[in-house]
């Protein structure tokens, strides 16, 4: 992994930043959307308005690239991000927020295409499983940092947005001036989803409801905070304790899914985060709502990347990168609608509409996956890929590495059982 980060210092340094500006902004807004009085219902649709830009970005972002070129776009994106953080403070409207935010996701996406583009090809594949697990960490690790920023101001002034701005801005030079090439952008088939959910319907139905997960937790926990009346220290710890959760779960959870049933293990994660999301539910005192948030954020995370392992396992070589779209795809409108069913249950029934939301997902993941296992056989383990960690935050490009990651995995699989062979 050492060698991992030498290779690619700059580009890891500019995400990392970039991450500790977007765990910020979104922490931001839901508490200074209270601040300023907006509905929890008007709060959803700001939150949501963010995963529909970028669902949108991941349709139309490659597509930008392949015209002009990365550098172009990401110049320009880069330009109208650290432009749209300035102007949060400036018009505190929920519907000019709901539209910034749409842009902002939409930039973010670009961003993350060109990004993670310039990583996966200054990557050789001996090297694809150490980088993705080392672009996680650096991604979570952002995200929990932006929790520590978010205590240091108020949110209710300007000078916590500059910072994050500045801090954005920033992000953008070591990953421009890297001396990476600029890497080619093929384009990919897509696998139709009616044929995806044939193949693993465990896969796309777990990736639908982890989205929802996703932006929940993501876009509303901030939101849900203010409600609960939560100080702003508290909402930022609580945020942290999600993803720090997902930090110290991801590597064991992979560890164990190279060596039993993924499905079982999908199971026991998805019922361990209903039995987090539930406890809260009888007490909503901090250390209880703490405890839920390391709980959730430890099991939500491995099972994004679980259930993407799980779908590669019944899918060819040939068939990974066009699924990881769909894949994608699914996610993304899924976590368009978390926000607003979010919001919508916190209005009906006040802050623990949060975690209702969240029990009702994982307790259908749970039955469903119990569902699954009666109905076909698992494969060898002998058969399957090892764990790559792949977060929900991931564009088009570093799940096709994962599916890259998967395919080199069963290459290097079949070439030694013919050596045994051939040794026989």
């Amino acid at each position: 992994m050492f060698r991992a980060f030498v290779m690619s210092w700059p580009l890891f340094l500019g995400i990392f930043l970039l991450m500790v500006g977007n765990g910020s902004q979104g922490t931001l807004l839901g508490i200074r959307g209270g601040m300023e009085g907006f509905s929890t219902f008007e709060l959803s649709l700001v939150m949501s308005a963010y995963f529909a830009g970028f669902l949108g970005g991941s349709q139309l972002a490659p597509e930008m690239i392949r015209r002009v070129g990365h550098i172009r776009v990401f110049a320009a994106l880069a330009s109208f991000i650290s432009a749209i953080l300035i102007l949060y403070p400036t018009i505190t409207d929920p519907w000019v927020w709901i539209a910034l935010r749409v842009v902002f996701g939409f930039c973010m996406c670009g961003v993350y295409v060109t990004a993670e583009s310039w990583l996966n090809s200054s990557t050789p594949n001996n090297l694809r499983g150490q980088t993705l697990s080392l672009y996680m960490i650096v991604q979570t690790s952002g995200i929990v940092l932006a929790q520590g920023l978010s205590m240091l101001g108020d949110p209710a002034q300007y000078v916590l947005f500059v910072v994050v701005s500045v801090l954005v801005s920033i992000s953008f030079a070591p990953i421009l001036l890297s001396v990476t090439p600029t890497p080619t952008f093929g384009s990919t088939k897509r696998m139709g989803i009616g044929r995806l959910f044939k193949v693993s319907p465990l896969g796309c139905i777990g990736i639908l409801l982890m989205g929802g997960v996703y932006s929940a937790t993501f876009g509303m926990a901030s939101v849900f905070g203010t409600r609960a009346g939560l100080s702003v220290s508290q909402i930022s710890l609580f945020i942290a304790a999600i993803y720090l959760g997902g930090l110290v779960c991801q590597f064991p959870i992979g560890w164990l899914s190279d060596r039993m049933d993924r499905r079982q293990l999908i199971l026991a994660a998805a019922a361990a985060g209903a039995l987090g999301a539930a406890v809260p539910l009888l007490s909503l005192s901090f250390p209880v709502v703490l405890l839920a948030g390391a709980v959730i954020g430890g099991v939500s995370n491995p099972l994004y990347g679980l259930l993407v392992a799980h779908t590669a396992d019944f899918l060819e070589p040939d068939d990974m990168a066009s699924a990881s779209g769909q894949l994608l795809f699914l996610n993304g409108f899924a976590a368009v609608i978390g926000p607003v069913v979010t919001g919508f249950a916190m209005g009906s029934v006040g802050p623990n509409g949060f975690f209702l939301f969240l029990l009702g997902l994982f307790a259908i993941l749970t039955i469903y996956a119990g569902y699954r296992m009666t109905q076909r056989p698992a494969p060898d383990a002998s058969e399957t890929g090892e764990f790559a960690p792949v977060l929900p935050t991931a564009s088009l490009v570093t799940m096709e590495a994962a599916a890259e990651s998967y395919m080199d995995q069963e290459e290097t699989a079949a070439d030694d059982d013919e050596e045994e062979d051939h040794a026989a």
